[in-house]
């Protein structure tokens, strides 16, 4: 008589199974709470400044050194604040720019020529009345003719994409490269009016007439343009949360189909919006022309302030009162670039470039983080539907060998089961 065997239990999975590997997988948010909103766009910062202080390590500069001096000179300081607010000023108007485009889903990337051809405008109506008229009628009239300069070079990209869908990044992209060579002729191959006809060997731009400048607050550099431009930022929140306007802008974002089934005019819808981002663009090329350089100066526009806006917008999850808060730390990183020559091993200026450009790539890579959840490999259990489909189908062939087939006896498919048993 033998002895009694213990059944071995067999682990292994059946046959057709397909046990997929434990590994990090992105899961979508059904809904996105609010601090996920603050928290994504402070990471982008925080990975910003990591790579960028790694950067900074392998060139042979401290980066703790390098980023206390760059605070120390845009926040520390009454006179450091004072050229923040002024480099912030123009990051507040083109980062509104893209918030409007962007809101709809049309991606306007030419504020850099808009804000060319709004200085181009605002300088040529200031250089055209002179002394006439009093200050307060000459900055509105500047500002007014700024706006209309950005909608003009915008037109052509915006009836191109309501009317022909063409794809508006090409086309508002390209023009910024024909918006500089334009002012550049202006001032560096023209005998225009645009031009001081006493510069001679070193061309520049002629100045405006001391009623068309901005005034300024103080003895400081903050200009009005700082004011336009915090109360652009009030009228852009009205209009895109207590407006009709706004509505329509929401819907359109959403879906097109839908903007369509609802009655909204998408072609007009799709001309407006890009006509006000054009617009917001141009007042400040106004407001650098009137506030700051106070004359058409290629070298001080052609900074990348349009491209800027595009990381401030896309930091301030297109809230209007956020633009006005990255502009302010925006403006401070770039009002920090000069400030590192004063270091004994003189950092280059560069480097605020490469910050800002940090900063706009974790910006829109953390946009993922936004739109889905990271699930660890640790937080599944083995036996996850989300393995695949491979469990399902070894499922269904286990219950296909348990039926019997058409056509076969029930007491034969049980007596074959046996045999098959023993």
């Amino acid at each position: 008589m033998s002895a009694p065997t213990r059944d071995r239990v067999d682990d292994t999975p059946p046959s057709g199974t397909i046990r997929a590997p434990r590994r990090l997988a992105l899961e979508p948010r059904q809904e996105v709470s609010r601090g996920v909103l603050v928290a994504v766009p402070v990471l982008a910062v925080l990975l910003a400044l990591i790579v960028s202080a790694l950067f900074l390590r392998l060139t042979g500069h401290d980066p703790v050194t390098v980023y206390r001096v760059m605070v120390r000179a845009s926040f520390a300081s009454r006179f450091g604040i004072a050229d923040t607010l002024v480099s912030a000023t123009p990051l507040i108007l083109t980062g509104l720019a893209a918030l409007v485009s962007f809101r709809v889903r049309l991606w306007n990337i030419g504020a850099e020529g808009q804000l060319y051809l709004g200085a181009v405008a605002a300088a040529g109506m200031a250089l055209l009345l002179g002394d006439r008229l009093a200050t307060p009628v000459n900055v509105v009239l500047m500002i007014v003719a700024g706006a209309l300069g950005g909608m003009a070079w915008i037109a052509i990209p915006a009836l191109a994409r309501a009317w022909l869908r063409t794809n508006e990044i090409i086309t508002t992209l390209l023009l910024n490269s024909v918006a500089l060579l334009f002012i550049n002729w202006l001032i560096f191959g023209s005998r225009s009016i645009w031009r001081d006809p006493d510069s001679g060997q070193f061309p520049q731009g002629q100045r405006i007439p001391a009623a068309a400048e901005f005034p300024r607050f103080g003895t400081t550099r903050v200009h009005l343009g700082l004011l336009v431009a915090v109360l652009a930022a009030v009228v852009v929140w009205l209009v895109l949360t207590r407006t009709r306007f706004g509505f329509r802008m929401r819907v359109l974002g959403d879906s097109e189909d839908a903007a369509r089934y609802a009655g909204v005019p998408v072609r007009g819808m799709v001309l407006a919006v890009l006509l006000l981002s054009g617009a917001l663009a141009g007042i400040a090329g106004a407001a650098e022309v009137g506030g700051l350089s106070r004359r058409l100066d290629p070298s001080s526009l052609a900074i990348g302030l349009g491209y800027a806006g595009i990381i401030v917008a896309a930091l301030a999850r297109l809230n209007p009162g956020g633009v006005v808060l990255v502009a302010v730390l925006l403006g401070g990183v770039r009002n920090a670039g000069t400030a590192l020559q004063s270091l004994p091993d003189r950092v280059p200026m560069e480097v605020a470039v490469m910050l800002e450009g940090a900063i706009l790539l974790f910006a829109l890579g953390s946009e993922v983080l936004v739109r889905y959840r990271i699930q660890w490999p640790w937080s599944r259990p083995a036996d996850d539907p989300a393995q695949g489909a491979g469990a399902a189908e070894g499922t269904d062939a286990a219950e296909g060998a348990a039926d019997p087939a058409p056509g076969v006896d029930a007491a034969d498919a049980a007596e074959s089961a046996g045999g098959a048993a023993g």
